[in-house]
């Protein structure tokens, strides 16, 4: 796909399609298609696109290819917190800083203590991904392996072991105004109320967009893609695979 840089060449200049990248532009933590790449960059020629997702810039570059800066128009890593339009990168924000050394060290002490109490069939490795605008918590580990990622969301589907560490998280920090918010198979987010996947929205205020598309796999309350999925200026597409992604854009866009 090559770079457009003035939106007004594009069919309908004033839309943007904002997508989540796990499980909806690409098989959780795979790579994306070469039929997904050619569906947005036809789609790229009509309306505005975009996406968000929760995991930093090397992810997405893992996930999407190295060419994501010139493949899509607006890249919300972090939700966002780390932003580029046209390649340029966006002003930032910055988790240690909206929270401070002592309450983030009293957090990943509990979380830390929880993990190693937890009562699970696999531990791994990096329990705790320090990120820009958040942390991401995994019981298993992120260094665990496809098959083992698998085995642990099957696992938590039955147990609820993740949305009981998010409850139990929220009686221990009562005092902090924080989001946990479950994706993916292994893992949740905890960031500052509002740097939920909303916080992109202000990045493309000012544009003047009169629709806002998003498209997204975790769209239940508890899920990282609610809120931007139920937002009031934004209309919600609930997908399961990329595959229902590329059906649902065929039938809005040609």
């Amino acid at each position: 796909m090559s770079p457009i840089s003035n939106f007004q060449e594009r069919t309908h200049s004033d839309t943007i399609v904002l997508f989540d990248v796990d499980g909806t532009l690409t098989p959780a933590r795979q790579t994306v298609s070469q039929d997904m790449l050619d569906t947005l960059s036809n789609l790229r020629q009509k309306v505005v696109i975009g996406f968000v997702g929760g995991s930093d810039l090397s992810k997405q570059l893992e996930q999407l290819g190295p060419k994501v800066l010139d493949n899509f128009d607006y890249c919300f890593a972090e939700n966002g917190l780390t932003a580029y339009r046209l390649g340029e990168q966006m002003k930032s924000q910055s988790f240690i800083e909206w929270i401070g050394d002592t309450e983030y060290n009293r957090l990943v002490k509990f979380i830390l203590h929880y993990i190693a109490d937890l009562d699970i069939p696999k531990k791994r490795g990096t329990f705790i991904e320090f990120r820009n605008g958040m942390i991401n918590v995994s019981p298993i580990g992120r260094n665990c392996t496809r098959e083992e990622r698998n085995e642990f969301e099957k696992f938590d589907l039955a147990r609820g072991i993740r949305a009981k560490f998010v409850e139990d998280l929220k009686k221990a920090f009562p005092h902090l105004a924080l989001t946990y918010s479950i994706g993916g198979q292994i893992s949740f987010d905890v960031f500052p109320t509002g740097w939920d996947k909303t916080y992109c929205l202000r990045h493309i205020k000012q544009e003047g967009f009169k629709t806002i598309h998003f498209f997204g796999d975790k769209t239940f309350q508890g899920g990282n893609d609610y809120e931007i999925y139920t937002h009031p200026e934004v209309t919600g597409h609930s997908v399961t695979c990329p595959q229902d992604t590329m059906a649902i854009l065929k039938d809005l866009f040609q």
